[in-house]
């Protein structure tokens, strides 16, 4: 089996959907300019508040990718 060695980075994905849109999107904006993309650990989960409902779910991820 082949050694794999990754760097992780956080960041920041939010819907006014849900957690799974905001985890999608985070996904799919990360992996326009990171490449061997191999797996994402949610780390913190928030939300914004407009006029007493949810207006927004943010998540926090750990993304991982290969190196080159």
């Amino acid at each position: 089996m082949t050694e794999h060695v990754y760097k992780i980075v956080e960041i920041v994905g939010s819907s006014p959907n849900s957690i799974e849109d905001a985890i999608a999107a985070a996904v799919a904006k990360a992996a326009q300019s990171l490449r061997e993309l191999r797996w994402f650990e949610v780390v913190e989960t928030r939300g914004h508040i407009e006029g007493g409902k949810v207006g927004h779910y943010q998540v926090k991820l750990k993304l991982a990718f290969t190196l080159e």
